[in-house]
Parts: structure tokens; sequence; C-alpha cells
């Protein structure tokens, strides 16, 4: 799983919501919701709120004077749970190993080592091991989202060549928009006079920032979409990067400013304005092609054992006594590479996550590196070359597949969460807070 810079800022965030009360401090809980077996308190909402606010004033952006977004922040804190609860469903459970090394990577963002950053939390009242448990719970939550979104995505061969015609016409461009985005939500059964209703609220938000009215303040209090609490900010996005229900209304011709909507899809009506526009020249990038092993620790097999199992088939290659094509296949468990020998193929290794990334960049062409960790497990590497990148016919429909998947992922990913609250039991006690399902 990759982790960009974009996630490991909202991760920086997300993991400092539930803050954490002075012990001095003695308050009754309320139960604002109930998901499934498990509880949302006031305080969680409190705690969520509070750090919203905060995260606002570093940005130096203010929060809306007027509207409430409890509702915004009991919706996100009850999907958080039931992530979780099919994690644990399924047997999802990162190692200790996997949260040391994203933590490290997030003081590396920061520009403070291990210890800075500890002391740092530390230092602001905040439990440094409820931190740590918070980071597992969002890495957890994006990596049980991607499984189980991932099985929903079909992608036909005609579907990737009509792209790979595409990029092949535009000659890759590398056009960039930056937008915001507001969805109020309305189910194909509603009423006619709820459909109008919505409609005209669309319209009036329209106007309100044709007017000038900053369109992430009302994204706060408004938008039922998936960026709600980060102001409807979907951040930079190249043109084939743009997810498929904004995609037909967004093009290269889009400037600074321009206001798109409202429009409808199936979740709803939807209003965009660009925020910013970079970019359209073409950008060359170095490629790997690479191969490695695979080992994932488990119950049985520890971190110690994975690791102490590569060093030794690393020997057997050093040694000559073994090949690295013999050994992946059989004892990699990546299951893609492992009957090709461990080969991954020609890729940009920004692809990958940010140790295989690193490793991928700066390894000598022919050089075994030592076992590493990474999210995914125990790896050995092998980078077989290097080179520019080019449009051969296989790194281009690569590419075209990439460029349908990221496009997808974000409909699916938010028609799964609405599905997984339909089947759960969910009570919400303040009728201020009720949230309509599709």
């Amino acid at each position: 799983m990759k982790l960009s810079k974009q996630f490991l800022s909202v991760l920086i965030f997300a993991t400092t919501i539930p803050q954490f009360a002075n012990a001095a401090e003695v308050q009754l809980d309320k139960i604002e919701a109930v998901v499934n077996n498990e509880l949302v308190l006031t305080s969680d909402m409190k705690n969520m709120k509070r750090d919203l606010i905060a995260r606002y004033k570093e940005n130096g952006e203010a929060l809306p004077d007027k509207g409430n977004i409890d509702k915004q922040i009991l919706d996100k804190l009850i999907s958080d749970k039931l992530q979780l609860q099919i994690a644990e469903r399924i047997g999802l459970r990162l190692s200790d190993a996997q949260i040391d090394q994203t933590i490290e990577e997030m003081a590396k963002e920061k520009g403070q080592s291990l210890s800075e950053m500890r002391s740092d939390i530390t230092a602001a009242g905040i439990n440094y091991k409820a931190f740590v448990n918070n980071i597992r719970d969002e890495l957890t939550i994006n990596e049980v989202r991607q499984i189980q979104v991932r099985r929903r995505i079909n992608i036909s061969d005609q579907e990737v060549q009509q792209v790979i015609d595409r990029i092949n016409e535009a000659g890759e461009q590398s056009t960039e928009l930056k937008f915001a985005h507001i969805l109020l939500k309305v189910s194909d059964d509603a009423s006619a006079e709820k459909k109008l209703a919505i409609d005209e609220k669309a319209q009036q938000l329209a106007q309100q920032i044709e007017n000038g009215a900053d369109i992430k303040q009302l994204a706060l209090t408004n938008s039922e979409g998936p960026k709600a609490l980060e102001g409807g900010d979907w951040g930079w996005r190249k043109l084939d990067d743009i997810p498929s229900l904004f995609a037909e209304n967004l093009t290269e011709s889009n400037k600074q400013g321009d206001i798109i909507g409202p429009f409808h899809s199936r979740l709803g009506v939807h209003i965009i304005q660009i925020l910013d526009k970079k970019g359209g020249e073409n950008i060359m990038t170095e490629e790997v092609n690479a191969r490695h092993i695979l080992v994932k620790p488990t119950i049985i097999m520890s971190d110690e054992k994975a690791k102490g199992l590569l060093e030794k088939l690393r020997q057997e290659i050093v040694d000559g006594t073994k090949t690295f094509d013999e050994l992946a296949k059989q004892y990699s468990q990546d299951p893609g590479s492992a009957v090709k020998g461990g080969e991954l193929g020609w890729a940009d290794p920004n692809m990958y996550v940010p140790e295989f990334r690193d490793l991928a960049k700066s390894q000598p062409i022919g050089e075994i590196s030592q076992p590493f960790h990474t999210m995914h497990g125990w790896h050995l590497l092998q980078v077989i070359d290097k080179r520019e990148s080019d449009t051969t016919k296989s790194a281009t429909k690569q590419k075209a597949y990439s460029m349908i998947f990221r496009q997808r992922f974000p409909a699916e990913a938010y028609a799964w969460l609405n599905e997984i609250r339909q089947e759960a039991y969910i009570k919400i006690n303040n009728p201020d807070y009720i949230i309509e399902e599709e």
C-alpha cells in the first residue's frame, strides 16, 4: 500500500482526532450513537471537533461562524467504526513494525527525528501509546478499504485500449487541477419535492460561491461527500486521475476560479470549483525493472523469523547455490510476481510504498538488498535494470489500467461505505444528527 505525502498529511491530522482528556478532569459522557456492538460518545465528537478547529487554525483558515459540522463529524466516526469492525472480522491486523515504520515516515515528513516528534506529542499533553493506536486504526481503515473496494472494480481489455489510444493521442500531457467539491445526496426514490428542494439548495450554494463565498467553508457545513471535513478539497489531480464522477465535467480548458455545476450523478447533486491549475508540459520519469521475494509475518512466522529466512535466502543467492528466480517461486508470498521469479516488470518506482520506492531508486543494478520491511511484509529486492520512461506498449497498458482504477476507486469506495452502513445496526440518539442513507 503506497503512502503518499497527501495521505500522510491527512493521517497526521486524523491520528490526533481522539485527543486525550486531562486525567484531572472528570466528565460524564453521553452515547451519541450505537454502531453494531460499539459506541460513539460525546467526547469522541468533541475531541474531533476540537482538533478540526486546531488544524484549520494552524493552516490559517477559519471554520464557518455559523452552521453545525457535528453531523459530518458523527458520520466519519460511524464510518471509521464500521471499517475497523470489518478489519477485525477478516483478521486484518498490522504489525508493530509496520506502525513503527509509518511513524518514522511521518517524522521524516515533518523534518524531525522520531524522538523529536515523540517529545512534541508528549509536550502537547497527548498520550503517546494512544497516539500510536490511532495511527494503527487509520492505517487499518485505509488497508481494509483498499482490500474491499479493489475486488469491486472490474476493468475490461477494451476499456484499457480506449485509454491507451487517448494517452497516445494526447501526448501524455500533465495538466493538473486543484479543486473543491460539494455533494448534496439524494436517492432515486426521493420525492419530487425533496429533489426540487435539493436542486434549489445547490443553486443557492453555487450562487454564493459565484458571489465570493469560500467553497471550502460551505463544504464543511453542507457537503455530504467523502472530503467534507477537508472542506471538499480533493487536492491536486491530473486530468486522467480525476474520479469518473467528475471527469466529464473537468477539462484542460478549465481555469482557476471556474465553477462547474450544479450537475447530477447517481449519488446526488455536485458543485465543483477550480482552486488552482498547473502543468501542461511533458515529464520524463526513470522507471525500474525490479524483482523481489516477499515473506509476510504471521502468528507462526514472527517478524524475526521472516527476516531471518530472507537473510538465509540472500546468502544462498550470493553464494550461487540458488538463484533469485527459483527462491522467489518457492518462497515469495506475492502471487502476482512469484510465478515470474519475483519480477515486477517496468514501473515508475513512485507507485510502490515509500521504503520499496526509495530502495528501488537508489540501489545499484544487480545488487541484492538486505531484508527490509514495508507494510506488506519483509522483502529482498534486486533491481534488474533502469531506464528513462518510454511509452512501450506494456508500460502504457499498465498506466491505462491504473488510470481507470484510480478514477473508479472513489465512487466505489463511497458506494461500499453506503452498503456497509445499510447492513449495520446504527442507532443515532440525537435527531438533529440523523444521517439519511442512499
